[in-house]
C-alpha cells in the first residue's frame, strides 16, 4: 500500500519584512517563539500570530549569523546566544513573565519599551574569526560555537547564584581544532545514549557533531574525566558542508555501531580508547542544483527538509519497506527568484491549527522574508 500523499502549502509569510538578507530562523524549545537573525539584530516572532514580538539590537558591531534558545533552566529565564560576523557570542536574556503576558504584536509606539526588555548581558571572546554556528546540550549546559578560524569552543553555563537567581557566568571547557578547513555548523544531538570507550571507561551522554569546509564531519564526546574529544570522522562524498540536523529516538546524525564501519579507514587524530564505529543508513535522493544550505529533522514525523541555493524545498520520507529515502514533496522558487537560507520544523500554534498538534515548516530566504508552510498528509 502506498503512503499517504505530502503536500507543502503556503501558509502564512510573517510580517514585517524584514528588508536584508536573513540567514536563520530558530524556535524557542516550548514557546511559540521563532528568532531570525539579519544585520546586527535578531527579530522574534510569534508562531501564534505570525507577527513581531520584540527585537535585540545594540549589543554586535557586525552582521550576527545565527543563534540558538537556551532550553528551559530552573529559573524558566528565557536566553538566546547570538553568533556574529564580529567574532563573538552574545548572551540575551528576556523577562520571563514579559514574554507570556505581553500582547504579541504591539504597535509601532510601543516597540521602544518592548525592545529595552531584552538585555544584552555578557560577551563570550575567543574565535579569531565569525562565528557560524552555535548549538546547546539537551540540557542547556553545554553551549558550543563554532568559526571560520576552523575551531569549535565549548562552553559551560554555571548557573547558580544568590536567592536562587542565575548568574551569566561562562567557563571554556574544551577547544577542538582537529578540523583542517573552516567550521560550518555544530549541532548536539537530542537525547543521545551514554556510551563506553575501549579501555571499559564511560563518557557522558552529550554527543556533539560539526560539519567542516574540509569535507569532513566529526563526532564528539566528553569523558568521565571531563575531557573531550573526536569518536569519529565521517568522510566520503559530503562535498561543501552546508548543515547538520540531528532527530530524537531514531538515530541522531547517523547510526552509532558496534561492528565494522565504512568510516573505518578514515585518518585523523583520536586516541584509540575513544574511537566510535558509525555507518551510513540512508542517502538522501539528489533533487538540489546547487549546494544545500540547510537540513530540518522532524524528531516527530520523521521527516527531513532541506533547502538550498537553488530555491527548492524539498521533504524526504524513509520507506518503512525498503528503508530507502524518498522525495515526498517538492516546492520550486520556495521564496520566488531567490536562495533560501534557512529550514526549520516546529510546532503550529496558530489558530488554524485548531489545538491540533501539527508541525510546520518555516523557511527563510535571502531576501528577508520569512514563509510559514503547511505540511499536509494524506489527503
Amino acid at each position: 500500500m502506498p503512503p499517504p500523499p505530502i503536500q507543502l502549502l503556503p501558509l502564512a509569510t510573517f510580517t514585517p519584512d524584514l528588508y536584508t538578507r536573513a540567514w536563520q530562523s530558530t524556535p524557542h524549545p516550548s514557546l511559540p517563539l521563532l528568532a531570525t537573525t539579519h544585520d546586527k539584530t535578531v527579530t522574534v516572532f510569534s508562531l501564534a500570530t505570525f507577527s513581531k514580538h520584540s527585537s535585540l539590537t545594540g549589543g554586535h558591531s557586525r552582521s550576527i549569523r545565527s543563534c540558538a534558545w537556551q532550553p528551559s533552566s530552573s529559573s524558566q529565564t528565557l536566553r538566546l546566544v547570538t553568533g556574529s560576523f564580529d567574532s563573538t557570542a552574545g548572551i540575551w536574556t528576556y523577562n520571563p513573565a514579559a514574554t507570556l503576558e505581553k500582547p504579541i504584536g504591539q504597535g509601532e509606539e510601543e516597540e521602544e519599551e518592548e525592545e529595552e526588555e531584552w538585555e544584552f548581558t555578557l560577551v563570550l571572546e575567543g574565535h579569531e574569526n565569525e562565528v557560524k554556528s552555535l548549538s546547546f546540550s539537551p540540557s542547556g549546559q553545554y553551549l558550543a560555537t563554532c568559526s571560520r578560524d576552523k575551531s569549535i569552543w565549548i562552553w559551560e553555563h554555571l548557573s547558580g547564584g544568590e536567592d536562587g537567581e542565575e548568574d551569566e557566568d561562562w567557563e571554556t571547557v574544551a577547544v577542538l581544532s582537529e578540523h583542517d578547513g573552516d567550521v560550518k555548523t555544530v549541532a548536539f544531538a537530542p537525547g543521545f545514549k551514554q556510551g563506553k570507550r575501549h579501555d571499559g571507561r564511560r563518557y557522558g551522554s552529550d554527543c556533539l557533531a560539526s560539519g567542516s569546509y574540509d569535507d569532513t564531519v566529526r563526532v564528539w564526546r566528553e569523558d568521565q574525566d571531563g575531557e573531550w574529544g573526536c569518536v569519529s570522522v565521517l568522510e566520503g562524498g559530503l562535498g561543501l558542508f552546508g548543515g547538520l540536523s540531528g532527530r530524537k529516538g531514531r538515530g541522531k546524525m547517523g547510526e552509532e555501531e558496534e561492528g565494522d564501519s565504512r568510516w573505518g579507514g578514515v585518518p585523523n587524530r583520536m586516541r584509540q580508547s575513544l574511537r566510535e564505529e558509525w555507518e551510513v543508513k540512508g542517502v538522501l535522493p539528489r533533487v538540489h542544483t546547487r549546494e544545500i544550505y540547510s537540513v530540518g529533522w522532524s524528531g516527530e514525523s520523521g521527516l527531513v527538509a532541506t533547502t538550498g541555493g537553488d530555491g527548492l524545498l524539498v521533504v524526504y520520507e524513509e520507506d518503512e519497506e525498503t528503508k530507502e529515502w524518498k522525495v515526498r514533496a517538492k516546492v520550486e522558487g520556495a521564496h520566488g527568484p531567490y536562495e533560501v537560507n534557512h529550514v526549520t520544523g516546529c510546532r503550529r500554534s496558530d489558530k488554524g491549527a485548531e489545538g491540533r498538534q501539527e508541525e510546520m515548516l518555516v523557511t527563510t530566504g535571502d531576501h528577508g522574508a520569512l514563509r510559514a508552510w503547511e505540511v499536509r498528509i494524506g489527503e
